[in-house]
């Protein structure tokens, strides 16, 4: 039986998009978008701007970036029917992280951050069903970090992989999502920066989730 989503509590874990950044107003945000479209009883905005899922070594010059979603999953209500959690494209942004091996399971790599949480959050939030989104396409996903220059690309495939370890669904918007600011037409219409959603692009962004999320077994 497909979920339905009506009256369902749901906890999103994220950054700046989460957050609703560039949208025009906060109800233009998909997370407010989805509330009403889809009549849930709660939808509660865990977003932080600049945040990462990893820890960062070097203390930003913007305090709030460090704010972790490791160190701050346990501080969401534990009243969820649904955790959606959609990060990672700062990790490769401004994240001083290193990628880290395969073993690792501590925040201090991102490796190790991506099962140190997905490995928590179902013991923290055992009545709901956690899923997991990868990173949208953005401008400059290119670029090289770290010494074996990894690209943005490189931390999808970590959260993929980790999420079917755990065996928690996975939206692959880096796959699916029409938003792909990579594409410097697609960022016009549906970014302002080439990397975070204009309304346009909130209301596309809510629109995919939602649909994923109907088609998840009750």
């Amino acid at each position: 039986m497909n979920m339905e989503l009506t009256g369902k509590k749901i906890n999103f874990l994220g950054d700046s998009i989460t957050e609703g950044c560039c949208a025009t107003s906060p109800e233009k945000g998909y997370v407010d978008v989805m509330k009403r479209k889809y009549r849930l009883t709660e939808a509660r905005n865990y977003g932080i701007g600049g945040t990462r899922i990893a820890w960062q070594r070097i203390p930003s010059g913007e305090p709030k970036f460090d704010q972790d979603f490791c160190g701050r999953f346990s501080e969401m209500n534990p009243d969820a029917d649904i955790i959606v959690v959609f990060g990672g494209t700062n990790d490769h942004g401004h994240g001083d992280a290193p990628m880290g091996t395969e073993t690792d399971r501590t925040p201090d790599t991102f490796i190790g951050a991506c099962h140190f949480l997905f490995s928590r959050l179902p013991n923290q939030f055992p009545g709901a069903i956690i899923v997991v989104l990868t990173p949208l396409h953005r401008m400059g996903e290119n670029i090289p970090k770290g010494e074996r220059g990894w690209l943005l690309r490189d931390y999808v495939r970590v959260i993929r992989d980790t999420a079917a370890f755990y065996g928690l669904p996975l939206l692959d918007l880096f796959e699916t999502s029409v938003i792909r600011a990579n594409d410097p037409e697609i960022a016009a219409m549906l970014t302002t920066d080439g990397l975070h959603p204009n309304d346009l692009g909130h209301e596309i962004l809510a629109g995919e989730i939602g649909d994923f999320l109907k088609g998840l077994a009750e």
